[in-house]
């Protein structure tokens, strides 16, 4: 179903590895107890919380480093510089660049770093407004609707059509069938059956997401600078001469060290219509094996036929690949070759179905770039408010998944009821217990005026100290690497279909496993079918981690290859449990194609959905076993050179006390990052590579439990 090729990924893997070679924040680190414990007071500078540092105002050196030094002061040791409005100098103007090389230069003298936003505000892709004044050609394009005719029964409609329209359907207004009509070249000639018809027809046409410019005297958000074509590799790469070659002639020096790598924002397709390349129906029938431009237009009716769903599934299985290998892969890999990171979060990461319909496929694009994230934006994530939002789950699975050490959230975007530093920290520490391990905070502006940008919690007298606690929190879930041994496949291809059901119920699942201290990653079918080695009744991903069981949600498609390698897994010895529906569609090549479902008795299956006894039995031994059941505190492990590291959240108002059972060998230690001392747990109880132990979070309260040979210093 994919053309991915994983012994070509596994090089590109290979090859950014070597050049991150240099960078231990970005690499998987096997360290000692002996050096995480030497570097935990003060972790190195890398792991620190970030302010996205917007330049509104008139921007000088002395507004630059009078900012730098007050986050400094405060705890925050990297910015995310984004350009602004009314900054005094053009963004992307010579002057403009002289400013950035002068705040990289004030940065390293105060051992700061700093990354660079890709972009004149968001989402990334537009490069100021120069694809729409300097390279119209390479803008953003889609599929729209050209006009609507109208015809009754026995009526002929004779026109000559533009160049760019590309496909035609009647639509009958009575019961809603259709008809895909043949289109010459030119000219569309088709006489009406019985009945009165609506004729679509469909043209690609320039049609871009809106931005918002900082050269858009409005200020607001439209369509006026143009967001390149995403899914032509030839966009990007201007894209990349607009903006990352520039910063590399004034800044090229410090890539890598002060520097540490490009921010990308919200690239997606919000446009009304569906994402188009020139080259695209060229390469669908390359991978597909038939030609889909005269289908294109029933994508555009209200009742598709089945079969027009699964075409149009097929491809939704092409253009995210464009967009994933285009764009995102594109700007990875220079990244990669200048010794830098590459970090981007998507849109509409809490609600799958429309991250679906705009970018496509959420690990296809995250699983090319250095650094996966998500946002949380107009209080998502939020204390008590009965809401679940478990999405940063995405984000670190897709790290997980395909070797990245490192994920991250953009947090309190227009957050309307402002956190206190109390429940700040605990939209963080909400993200911390899904796998996140890098925070950057939204939003600081410049100085203006002698007025510091700060307000808020960030400007209260108790933040220094989260920030601090935030630092080491990131340093300690960043060493080692993800332990989690169970993998529920994400049903993307359903989503395709229109299944609303797999993404209710795949949410659902995802949060009873958490809530019953069931650590999990999601896969996707890349994942599954070819990425992800296969030996001995285990799945390793590309961070080295193993999955011992995979959970099916209820589905309906699944790929043939990702199949026949779970079949192989579980006769090897894995666990392949069948939860709700069973995939009723199976796909090799296309989704036009499919055959029905095949044999599974090979699976485990729970027709209910549920996490029954029976399941949970088959399922691995757990990391983490509490005393009683307690929805409310949510763990994360990391399995280090020698220890075992484990971080606990009590995500409730009410004090939990309970005993844990966590697997590891040795002494157990806590490792307090708010004031970063260690120090053991004299009552734990070690038997069979398990220790059990008093676990009592506060409020609101988190713990970080080591297990393993303690420190030097710790040692009687």
């Amino acid at each position: 179903m994919k053309s991915f090729k994983i012994i070509l990924y596994l090089i590109l893997f290979t090859n950014i590895l070597s050049c991150s070679s240099n960078r231990p924040w970005q690499n998987f680190n096997d360290i000692d107890m002996d050096e995480m414990a030497a570097n935990f007071q003060s972790p190195p500078v890398e792991y620190s919380m970030t302010f996205y540092w917007g330049w509104d105002g008139e921007i000088t050196e002395e507004v630059i480093a009078s900012d730098l030094d007050a986050f400094k002061a405060r705890g925050v040791h990297i910015v995310t510089l984004e350009s602004g409005y009314a900054m005094g100098m053009p963004y992307l103007s010579p002057e403009w660049f002289e400013m950035v090389k002068k705040t990289v230069e004030l940065a390293r003298e105060r051992d700061m770093r700093v990354w660079i936003v890709d972009e004149g505000k968001y989402p990334s892709g537009f490069a100021g407004g120069k694809f729409t004044t300097d390279a119209p050609e390479l803008r953003m394009k889609a599929l729209v609707v050209a006009d609507t005719l109208e015809a009754v029964g026995g009526e002929t409609i004779f026109q000559k059509l533009p160049h760019n329209v590309v496909s035609a359907i009647a639509i009958n207004q009575t019961d809603t069938s259709n008809h895909i009509l043949d289109i010459q070249p030119g000219e569309l000639q088709w006489t009406a059956p019985e009945g009165t018809w609506n004729v679509l027809l469909i043209k690609h046409d320039f049609r871009s997401s809106p931005t918002r410019a900082v050269n858009n005297p409005t200020r607001g958000k439209d369509a006026s600078n143009s967001l390149c074509d995403y899914l032509d590799p030839a966009a990007t790469h201007q894209f990349i001469q607009f903006t990352h070659e520039q910063h590399k002639q004034y800044v090229g020096s410090e890539f890598g060290k002060t520097v540490l790598g490009f921010r990308g924002d919200e690239p997606d397709y919000s446009i009304r219509g569906i994402p188009w390349t020139p080259k695209i129906f060229e390469i669908f029938k390359q991978r597909k094996g038939y030609d889909v431009q005269p289908h294109v237009a029933s994508f555009f009716t209200s009742k598709p036929t089945d079969e027009q769903k699964r075409i149009k599934a097929d491809y939704w299985d092409v253009w995210p690949d464009l967009f994933g290998e285009s764009f995102f892969q594109q700007q990875a890999d220079w990244c990669a070759q200048n010794n830098l990171e590459y970090l981007v979060h998507l849109n509409k990461e809490d609600d799958m179905m429309q991250l679906v319909a705009h970018e496509g496929d959420f690990f296809e694009c995250m699983r090319h770039v250095q650094m996966p994230g998500v946002d949380a934006i107009w209080n998502q994530i939020w204390p008590d408010d009965g809401k679940v939002t478990d999405y940063p789950k995405y984000a670190s699975s897709a790290a997980h998944v395909y070797g990245k050490p490192r994920s991250f959230t953009e947090s309190f975007a227009a957050y309307r009821t402002q956190p206190t530093v109390a429940q700040a920290k605990w939209v963080l520490d909400h993200q911390f217990a899904r796998g996140i391990n890098m925070v950057e905070v939204m939003f600081v502006p410049a100085s203006t005026k002698g007025k510091l940008g700060l307000r808020g919690w960030n400007a209260s007298d108790e933040f220094p100290g989260v920030a601090k606690y935030v630092h080491r929190s990131c340093y300690l879930l960043s060493q080692g690497r993800p332990a989690a041994d169970i993998a529920v496949y994400y049903p993307t291809t359903s989503l395709w279909l229109g299944n609303e059901a797999s993404d209710k119920y795949t949410l659902q699942l995802m949060q009873r496993l958490l809530e019953t201290q069931r650590d999990f990653d999601f896969v996707d079918e890349t994942a599954l079918s070819s990425a992800m080695l296969l030996e001995n009744g285990l799945f390793q991903n590309l961070s080295g981690q193993t999955y011992r069981a995979v959970l099916i949600p209820s589905a309906v498609a699944i790929s043939k290859q990702a199949l026949v390698r779970l079949q192989t897994f579980a006769a090897s010895g894995g666990t392949v449990v069948f939860l709700g529906a069973e995939p009723s569609l199976i796909v090799d090549k296309t989704f036009r194609d499919v055959v029905a479902s095949t044999d599974l008795s090979w699976a485990i299956h729970e027709p209910s959905g549920e996490l029954t006894a029976p399941v949970m039995k088959a399922l691995p031994q757990p990391d983490v076993a509490l005393d009683k059941t307690c929805p409310a505190i949510k763990y994360t492990h990391r399995k280090l050179a020698d220890a075992d590291l484990y971080f606990f959240f009590n995500e409730s108002t009410e004090q939990q006390i309970v005993k844990a059972t966590v697997t590891g060998n040795g002494q157990a230690q806590e490792w307090d990052a708010m004031t970063g001392e260690i120090k053991k747990i004299e009552d734990a109880a070690s038997e069979s590579e398990q220790v059990t132990f008093e676990l009592e979070l506060e409020p609101y309260g988190t713990k970080f439990i080591v297990i393993g040979k303690a420190p030097a210093d710790l040692q009687e």
